[in-house]
């Protein structure tokens, strides 16, 4: 078994649970659908934190040949997973709880899952910089984005619904670039 298998056991396991989580939340969502207020930008939401889980573990394949393992480096990756996980539990309501209105769940509990997103997007420029050895500026251009999308979710929650809608079309962008 190489390194990189080795680490992305570990990562794999922490991004199968946030993905379980996810899906479990709309399975759970959908049984309560009668008691359920849907609305389309905490929808997106998920989506989007959704989207970040495959590209994380998809990112991860590229590091395949990365030889220069450190501890720091695993760490990292263990965090950013550890953050992926956390934005996707908090990222859609949990009937259970007594909260059906996703739109209300987005703006006060759900900034839970932009504060995972923030930390999340910090990890970027090292893995971007350091594993990669891309260029620095767009390795702390694009994060930066993502960084102040989810400053401003945190701090305007009444503006979730467009911070939604481009978080979303940010998600693509990461995709894109990264595929």
């Amino acid at each position: 078994m190489s390194q990189h298998e080795y680490i992305f056991v570990a990562v794999s396991i922490i991004l199968g649970l946030a993905i379980t989580r996810l899906l479990h939340s709309v399975g759970e969502l959908i049984r309560a659908y009668k008691s359920v207020t849907f609305h389309w930008s905490t929808a997106l939401w998920g989506i989007s934190i959704m989207t970040f889980n495959l590209q994380f573990w998809w990112a991860g394949w590229g590091l395949r040949d990365f030889e220069a393992w450190s501890f720091t480096d695993f760490m990292v990756l263990i965090f950013g997973s550890i953050c992926v996980y956390g934005a996707s539990e908090m990222a859609l309501p949990d009937p259970n709880d007594g909260q059906f209105d996703m739109l209300q769940h987005s703006e006060h509990l759900g900034r839970l899952s932009a504060l995972s997103m923030l930390a999340y997007f910090l990890i970027g420029p090292y893995v971007n910089i350091f594993m990669y050895h891309n260029a620095v500026l767009p390795s702390l251009a694009l994060p930066s984005v993502g960084l102040l999308l989810m400053v401003l979710v945190i701090a305007k929650p009444r503006w979730f619904g467009w911070l939604s809608a481009l978080f979303f079309s940010y998600a693509l962008l990461i995709l894109y670039v990264t595929a």
